[in-house]
């Protein structure tokens, strides 16, 4: 599968991108363990032109990490052509539009899957960047905005010709924001349409190995996203690379696993500072399946979420690692 001239190889697997998570620590990890390609938090246009550093701060990418995508997201043309001229600047490999985004304080102001409500505007703005950027240009959004008006099939023709390189459909719309099923049957029938002739990447509830050989083998997609199946669990990407590919890299052992989410609270420290670098990583603890299925975990876990020192959370994390996971393996085999 290829994204303009970016050669993803076959049945790619990629990281998508989430607001608070897909941070530049989070992505190298996911890239290390099989992501074909990761995404950046999305950028608001309206912040990004305005410099605000905690926006800016978003844009850096690491050479160990490529390919990246930046994803930026705006209800304006002007706005988010001026956004898109600022993200070249920082050379990612990819320039992604966010129409997808169901949270109120996005959509409710007309921008992310809010444009669902608003398809001229949608491909205006679509237009507008493929024409102010030399990179490629691709599209994320949904279904539509509600079970009456799931118009994926003509929208993604439309934005075909608006000239983007790839199209990934999360297969929910904006009404349903995560709840239910994605709907795949759906994506299926927009790879289906003889004139679509750009990739479709498929997203939604991919959480298995079988899952991701179904979205290829049975719905057809060009590639798969990944989004919250990986908080906490960057590790998935191995499992599903060697479903998706037939390669049998050896699963992490939990050692590794635990490793993995000590360096992600190290770096996050290092990146901002030890309360807030915590705070942001307090997300990834509390979604991880390391945890999960641990009897009478209550205490530990409250505990963990409530640390606000390095120090102790490792001491926190190694217990569990070495004292409470050790004893509930022994005791499954009695």
């Amino acid at each position: 599968m290829k994204i303009g001239d970016i050669d993803l190889g076959e049945r790619p697997v990629m990281l998508a991108p989430m607001e608070d998570v897909t941070d530049h620590s989070f992505r190298l990890i996911c890239k290390e363990q099989g992501a074909d390609m990761v995404y950046t938090e999305f950028v608001s246009a309206d912040a990004l032109i305005r410099s605000i550093a905690a926006t800016t701060r978003k844009l850096h990418i690491d050479k160990a990490e490529r390919p990246t995508a930046i994803q930026i997201y705006g209800r304006e043309a002007e706005t988010m052509v001026e956004a898109a001229r600022i993200v070249q600047e920082a050379d990612p490999d990819v320039i992604d539009i966010n129409f997808g985004c169901p949270v109120k304080k996005v959509a409710g102001k007309g921008a992310g899957a809010g444009l669902l409500r608003d398809i001229p505007k949608m491909l205006e703005i679509t237009r507008a960047v493929v024409n102010a950027v030399d990179k490629p240009v691709t599209v994320k959004t949904r279904l539509g905005w509600d079970h009456n008006s799931r118009i994926i099939v003509e929208l993604a023709e439309q934005l075909q010709d608006c000239g983007i390189k790839a199209l990934t459909v999360h297969g929910r719309t904006r009404s349903q924001m995560y709840t239910g099923q994605a709907d795949w049957e759906m994506i299926a029938r927009v790879k289906e349409n003889p004139r679509l002739t750009i990739p479709l990447i498929g997203n939604g509830d991919i959480c298995t190995p079988s899952q991701v050989r179904e979205a290829f083998d049975r719905y057809g997609v060009d590639g798969v996203m990944v989004g919250r199946a990986s908080i906490g669990a960057p590790w998935i990407f191995r499992s599903l690379k060697n479903a998706a590919s037939g390669c049998d890299a050896p699963e992490p052992s939990m050692a590794e696993k635990f490793a993995m989410l000590r360096r992600q609270i190290a770096e996050s420290i290092d990146r901002i500072d030890e309360y807030r670098g915590i705070l942001h990583i307090r997300r990834h603890l509390a979604a991880s399946p390391l945890f999960k299925g641990i009897p009478h975990f209550r205490d530990t876990r409250i505990a963990m979420l409530r640390a606000d020192t390095f120090d102790e959370l490792s001491a926190i994390l190694h217990r569990v690692e070495h004292d409470i996971i050790p004893e509930l393996s022994d005791s499954h085999k009695l």
